[in-house]
């Protein structure tokens, strides 16, 4: 996972010990308002006993990271999940001398009951959670907070948080019955408009399915969001458009990505090597004999 404090970031903010940032900081993604993330290294006391009307749910990414929550003293580790209802008292301190380093995303409960239909907010009552469904959901939403995420892609994260939190809460939801027509019309609207700008409510209007329904029917038929439906077809231009002859930054470009930092991100993310090295082994691999 990529990380804020990067190693220059670090000297410049006064070195690390180890693997740890030496000074307390807190890195903010740009989003003001109903979700918002941020990126954190803490030592010793963070912050005292306080209570915020959004749910605040992260990962710690190194060290211990104490806090206190209804009346007990709870504990997170990396691989776990923080999940801290809205109007719940709460605090947070370094376990160690180390610090901790975390990320955490502050949501409001309005936008979980646009996805859950009017059913009861997810509630977690130990404030930490060892599932790997809800942690990969997180870390998603968290992987790179010094992207804005675009409205589609907000929307995809959303989604698979509430369902990853719902039956943890012992929410039981309905069966999905899926409308392959809509998921279909989407798709074909995706392929259509590949390089611009699309957003759930526009696939729910060309579609005729409300925006969650028919998010959660994209799932159903062709196994993930159409915000990575539209990544990955979108990766699939920039490798043809490469291996065309195309420089890096002209193909990131014309597939629609905001620059070749953004595609290359996403590149690594999907596939776990660079463009630039995916196209030395294709080119190596695919020279006449």
């Amino acid at each position: 996972m990529s990380s804020l404090f990067s190693k220059k970031q670090q000297i410049k903010n006064g070195g690390c010990v180890g693997n740890f940032p030496t000074q307390d900081r807190i890195v903010r993604s740009g989003e003001i308002g109903a979700l918002e993330r941020i990126e954190a290294f803490f030592h010793g006391c963070a912050y005292g006993p306080h209570r915020h009307d959004m749910y605040a749910i992260g990962i710690t990414l190194s060290g211990v990271q104490t806090f206190n929550y209804r009346k007990e003293t709870r504990f997170s580790l990396p691989g776990k999940t923080m999940v801290i209802h809205p109007d719940e008292l709460h605090d947070g301190e370094a376990g160690t001398s180390d610090g901790f380093h975390y990320r955490i995303a502050y949501i409001a409960p309005a936008l979980f009951q646009s996805v859950i239909e009017n059913a009861a907010l997810p509630f977690i009552k130990d404030g930490v959670s060892s599932d790997p469904c809800l942690f990969r959901a997180v870390q998603r939403l968290l992987f790179d907070i010094s992207l804005p995420h675009s409205a589609l892609e907000s929307d995809g994260h959303l989604l698979e948080l509430a369902e990853a939190l719902q039956p943890l809460a012992g929410i039981v939801r309905n069966p999905h019955r899926g409308d392959f027509r809509a998921a279909q019309i989407a798709r074909e609207y995706i392929h259509d408009n590949l390089t611009g700008v699309i957003t759930l409510d526009e696939l729910a209007n060309i579609s005729g399915r409300d925006r969650w329904n028919l998010s959660r029917d994209f799932r159903f038929f062709f196994a993930t969001s159409p915000y990575r439906y539209l990544t990955m077809r979108r990766l699939d231009l920039v490798r043809r458009l490469t291996l065309a002859g195309v420089p890096l930054a002209k193909s990131a470009a014309h597939a629609g990505f905001s620059d070749q930092s953004h595609m290359t991100r996403q590149f690594v993310k999907t596939y776990g090597i660079s463009p630039a090295k995916w196209l030395r082994i294709e080119s190596f691999g695919n020279k006449p004999s």
